[in-house]
């Protein structure tokens, strides 16, 4: 089996991963692992100089980043009052999914359409490197399930739909890290990944479409019940 770092997803062509500059990513990565966790606590004050302060850099990477996880939805700035952290909750989590139902099932679509020969044998040396995994390494996983659906969406005209499905994609992949694919998702993953590739083959472009919001749907409400659960937890 190949490293896990042969696989590490890269977003289409054109669109920057995170676009500022390596100390201003770098600090775009930090924080937002900070929210996520909840080191950073939703609606707390994040007031630039102390970040800078804390993380020993100077005030502008700090604002790249603030500006950059507010693009993503992690910061909210209120005028007079400045940056504040955005409660991952609920909420937030099906705002992102419910958008990649409305724009992935457009975009796979487009792909059946144009879908190559050499598109497909990708697709399914993918999906076997996944069956391979099997779930036993998630990043991995999660690495080679990025990579799967990037090669329905590299190519697409529409570079704007492409970005904001990688942007909200990434989302997603950060707050799911928190939690295990139950068996039940781990089975409708495989499935439905070769009932995909099956549509393609078959140039079935309207059914493809539908499965895939069944796929992006049943992903988020996989990582939604993973939160009740959670919260459940926390309030018992």
């Amino acid at each position: 089996m190949a490293e896990t770092s042969d696989f590490r997803a890269q977003p289409p062509e054109g669109i920057d991963a995170i676009g500022a500059s390596s100390e201003g990513a770098s600090l775009y990565q930090l924080i937002r692992d900070d929210i996520i966790e909840g080191r950073l606590a939703a609606n707390e004050r994040l007031v630039v100089t102390d970040l800078a302060r804390r993380h020993g850099t100077s005030t502008n990477p700090v604002r790249e980043a603030l500006q950059l996880l507010r693009g993503e939805g992690f910061v909210t700035f209120v005028p007079n009052r400045g940056a504040r952290v955005r409660p991952i909750d609920q909420d937030f989590v099906r705002d992102i999914y419910e958008i990649g139902v409305l724009i992935e099932p457009a975009l796979t679509r487009w792909f059946v359409n144009m879908a190559t020969v050499e598109d497909i044998a990708e697709l399914e040396r993918i999906q076997d490197l996944i069956e391979e995994n099997d779930f036993a390494d998630t990043f991995r996983h999660s690495e080679l399930d990025t990579a799967f659906h990037t090669v329905m969406y590299q190519r697409h005209y529409n570079r704007h739909a492409a970005e904001l499905w990688w942007k909200h994609r990434e989302v997603l992949r950060a707050v799911s890290r928190r939690f295990n694919f139950t068996l039940a998702r781990r089975a409708a993953i495989l499935s439905e990944h070769r009932e995909l590739i099956a549509h393609v083959k078959a140039g079935n472009a309207n059914e493809a479409g539908e499965l895939i919001a069944r796929h992006v749907e049943g992903s988020g409400r996989h990582i939604l019940e993973h939160m009740r659960a959670r919260n459940a937890a926390r309030a018992g």
